[in-house]
């Protein structure tokens, strides 16, 4: 069964064969009618399965193309027979539509390209895209001798097998194609069949190795698209990549454009997403990660221009929340948050961009079949999430009131997601809270108590982390959560002082702070990690947050007890309201 358009029928009079063949792909208008079956008649043409192209076939193409002034071309399976005939203008041809048919990861496409060159080019960079995009078993360009019409040298080249190597590799640096060496039609030997079979081969070996999935993580690029500073693009990039690994993807290149402007379907350009395309053949990629918010039309545009899975920064936040949360608070307010986002990106029908989301990233909580019914019931159940996260709002709301009751001083860790809150209330109250080294570790709020050195009890929070270009949806969902902060009389901003984003992470706490209306609520500063910093940068950087804030600065190590002496001796000035005590706390301070 052929994979062209609709067969026509050729009657082979030497043969007295019927031989079914498809209408010519590309530009035919103006040929004459005797050019036409000349160059419908290639279709009946057939190689040998072991040759990249006959001598016969090679000489009929040129002398076609040397007549009509335009590129011929033939698609060849591997059984040697015509599948597709193309016809292009005198400077290229165009490839037909495949009708999104994708290939499978370990092969090739099964079908080689042979076509005319009239201006004495080898290969260009069209053929080389094509190749690559349409996963060509082999791509050839036969130049064509402007006085005789005869073919002379042949230029081939095929894509290579992802290496172990080209993970490392910076953006793009390893050509995923390789040229075999320009030869006569008829002088040709390379063995096509076994070249292919070898390069298939490596291909499967590949993927049982290293760069294969031994795990399950998904394999990812990447992609930053700018109109400001490169250099904030790739501070921001290497947080996306933080996020992308907390959500337990293997990220394999990372690609940073700088445009005049966002490009308002695909947000990259034309040259450079061909370039990524190429790039994720290359080397297995499963999904795309901008690192930014697209609208619904740029997901739908770049989903059916890439057939990848394309997910944007928030769409990853919510992923990793949709991991971590525990509580069943936290997973209502999780997959609330997704389906706000979600909603508008909904396409109900054919060429769904969603459909692509379902499953592993970005397709965890809500799940593919509950949202590709119909937004009313979607909508239904936004408005069920929406009231039982409202009723653990007020159930939230009258535990803080019988604590507040009590007159217990409450103080609230905040910061930057990863920042060492979870193990700074570990070690301040002797807790075991889960506390790791990812983004998000903690969702759902916990409280423990602290006694101080001046036999003053009061209670710690720990909150969720914060971080930039936080979701709408994921703070209207976690509203409830994040009033408690709210009702705290301190604050203290956790900062990660070993981040070289440091500065930046803050100005985004305060940022969210301000937009919720908690920026009154007194604060002190602990820079943690002083381990991780020498004394210089770490002093620096004591001066520049005290430059920009009238909080009091304290350095410490969560995981050094000795360390925080000084940060509770402030906790204890802020909170007591006995002149002694806060003298008892200096001198403990000083102690330790």
């Amino acid at each position: 069964m052929r994979n062209g358009p609709t067969p026509a029928l050729w009657y082979n009079r030497d043969t007295s064969e019927v031989i079914y063949i498809t209408r010519v792909d590309g530009f035919t208008e103006g040929l004459k009618h005797n050019q036409l079956k000349r160059i419908e008649r290639l279709f009946t043409r057939k190689v040998a399965p072991d040759r990249i192209v006959s001598h016969e076939l090679a000489r009929q193409l040129s002398e076609i193309s040397h007549d009509t002034g335009r590129q011929i071309g033939v698609l060849l399976n591997r059984k040697g027979r015509v599948d597709y005939v193309m016809v292009g203008d005198s400077k290229q041809i165009e490839m037909p539509d495949f009708k999104r048919v994708r290939v499978a990861s370990g092969r090739f496409r099964g079908l080689r390209c042979v076509h005319t060159h009239l201006l004495g080019e080898p290969l260009t960079s069209d053929d080389l895209t094509d190749l690559a995009l349409l996963r060509l078993d082999l791509m050839s360009v036969i130049q064509v001798n402007s006085e005789t019409g005869l073919p002379d040298l042949v230029h081939s080249a095929h894509l290579l097998p992802s290496k172990a190597s080209d993970i490392h590799a910076s953006n793009g640096s390893g050509k995923p194609y390789e040229f075999l060496a320009p030869a006569h039609p008829s002088q040709l030997d390379t063995d096509f069949l076994t070249l292919i079979n070898s390069l298939e081969a490596e291909m499967a070996r590949n993927r049982k190795t290293g760069l294969n999935r031994q795990t399950n993580r998904e394999r990812a690029i990447l992609v930053s698209v700018t109109t400001g500073a490169t250099a904030l693009a790739e501070e921001s990039l290497a947080e996306l990549e933080e996020l992308a690994v907390s959500a337990n993807v293997l990220v394999l290149d990372k690609v940073i454009q700088r445009r005049s402007q966002i490009h308002p379907k695909t947000v990259l350009g034309a040259g450079k997403l061909n370039e990524i395309l190429i790039r994720s053949m290359q080397l297995g990629v499963d999904l795309i990660v901008f690192d930014r918010e697209l609208t619904p039309a740029q997901v739908r545009s770049l989903s059916e221009e890439t057939e990848l899975k394309v997910l944007d920064r928030p769409q990853l936040i919510l992923d990793i929340f949709a991991q971590r949360a525990a509580s069943r608070e936290g997973k209502l307010q999780v997959e609330l948050a997704q389906l706000k986002y979600l909603l508008p990106r909904l396409v109900v029908g054919k060429n769904s961009a969603f459909s692509k989301l379902a499953g592993g990233i970005g397709g965890r909580g809500p799940g593919e079949t509950k949202l590709e019914t119909d937004r009313r019931r979607v909508r239904k159940r936004i408005s069920d999430l929406e009231k039982q996260v409202k009723k653990i709002g007020k159930q939230r709301l009258e535990r803080r009131k019988s604590r507040v009751g009590r007159d217990i001083p409450i103080i609230s860790l905040v910061g930057y997601t990863n920042a060492g809150k979870s193990t700074l209330l570990n070690t301040l109250t002797d807790s075991k809270v889960y506390a790791e080294r990812k983004m998000f570790a903690t969702l759902d709020p916990t409280a423990r108590r602290l006694r101080l050195p001046f036999e003053r009890e009061v209670i710690i929070n720990d909150t969720v982390g914060f971080i930039r270009e936080l979701p709408e949806s994921l703070v209207a969902a976690f509203k409830a959560t994040l009033e408690e902060i709210g009702d705290s009389d301190l604050l203290v901003h956790v900062v990660d002082a070993s981040n070289p984003r440091a500065l930046h992470q803050i100005e985004s706490v305060e940022s969210i702070l301000t937009s919720l209306d908690l920026g009154e609520i007194p604060m002190i500063i602990a820079l943690n990690k002083k381990d991780r910093v020498d004394r210089k940068t770490l002093k620096a950087l004591e001066r520049a947050v005290s430059l920009e804030s009238e909080d009091a600065v304290v350095p410490v190590s969560a995981l050094a007890p000795d360390s925080l002496g000084p940060l509770i001796a402030e906790i204890c000035g802020r909170v007591s309201r006995d002149p002694e005590a806060t003298d008892t706390a200096g001198a403990f301070a000083s102690a330790s």
